[in-house]
């Protein structure tokens, strides 16, 4: 096996680039020579390019319809559904429902009293909550 250094490799290498004038070609070349300075061979490869065809107009992209608002809107009243809760059929406001569909409990709902962690907000899934 040959060895080599990293160093000598990178100067070995040279690019060239040779560009026609005619629209509709254009060649690249690359040069690879062993040793700088001292008699070597040449290995030469040559790409051509034919233009692409032009790119058809761009067209005005459309407004994508949105879809409609997931669950209740902010400051609905809502009664809380879920049993396990401290606030359950207890009444609250909505702060935020988040639109994300992956979300599992979208519905930030408020409340006038807060529980054994001093906390008055909470999350719930939509079918958790019932507008009032």
């Amino acid at each position: 096996m040959a060895t080599s250094s990293l160093a000598s490799a990178a100067s070995s290498f040279v690019l060239t680039s040779s560009i026609t004038n005619t629209s509709t070609s254009r060649t690249n070349s690359i040069a690879f020579n062993n040793r700088p300075g001292s008699s070597f061979r040449r290995l030469i490869v040559r790409a051509e390019e034919t233009s692409a065809p032009p790119a058809p107009p761009a067209a005005e992209p459309k407004e994508a319809a949105k879809p409609p608002p997931i669950g209740p809107k902010r400051g609905t009243k809502v009664r809380v559904l879920r049993k396990e809760s401290y606030w359950y059929k207890g009444i609250g406001s909505v702060v935020t429902v988040d639109q994300d569909p992956a979300t599992r409990y979208p519905v930030v709902v408020r409340f006038d009293k807060v529980n054994y962690a001093n906390v008055s907000t909470n999350n719930f899934a939509l079918d958790e909550v019932q507008e009032v």
